[in-house]
């Protein structure tokens, strides 16, 4: 995704709304669904560009250390530049599959989880973070919007500094090592494209329904 969206979507994600994007335990986590795990440690983080020909593209991401330690700091820095103004309905596939042996195979989507599709990631913004309400720091400081539109321009996060609390994922996104795909796109036109490779540490852990 392009950075600004992406900055956006993930900084919101770890500060502000882990329970907005998890749901509450007893609807996400229901019978039938397996207990649920909670996340350890991610590690072996990689991303690249997948799209050549595409107007957004990252330039630069980091994020330190390696492992992250949940719940813990992290430092996070990243660029993009998008070449064209990016603007609703947004649409967003995403695609995740866990290797088992030399296979990859894909997960489905499950609440919201997986390999999902996202109509208007305009929208999802919005209900993360409602219009008129301050964007989330660091972002704020370094002029990078939390809505859209985002103009077309270059946008730098320098290395900020993150805390990022407890989260509880699905029983089947167990230990192993994970790749993840995202195209972002309006109106059938691609504008990004973007790769990511991590491995998951987590444990089971029991609660009272």
């Amino acid at each position: 995704m392009p950075a600004p969206l992406l900055l956006a979507l993930a900084l919101c994600a770890l500060q502000l709304c882990p329970a907005v994007l998890a749901g509450p335990q007893h609807q996400r986590f229901g019978p039938g669904s397996g207990w649920p795990i909670r996340l350890n440690r991610v590690y072996n983080f990689e991303w690249s560009n997948c799209g050549p020909s595409d107007p957004a593209r990252m330039k630069s991401m980091n994020i330190i250390p390696d492992p992250i330690c949940i719940p813990g700091d992290v430092t996070v820095s990243a660029s993009g530049t998008t070449t064209t103004a990016i603007e609703a309905p947004l649409k967003g596939n995403v695609t995740l599959e866990k290797k088992f042996g030399n296979m990859w195979m894909r997960i489905p989507c499950v609440d919201e989880l997986g390999s999902c599709t996202y109509d208007d990631l305009c929208a999802e913004l919005d209900t993360l973070i409602p219009p008129g309400t301050k964007c989330p720091e660091p972002i704020i400081s370094y002029g990078i919007p939390c809505h859209c539109p985002f103009k077309a321009g270059t946008y730098n996060l320098p290395p900020s500094d993150i805390y990022i609390p407890n989260l509880d994922l699905p029983s089947f996104l167990t230990n192993g090592d994970y790749r993840l795909t995202a195209v972002l796109s309006n109106c059938d036109q691609e504008i990004a494209c973007l790769k990511v490779r991590f491995s998951l540490h987590s444990a089971s852990w029991w609660f009272w329904w």
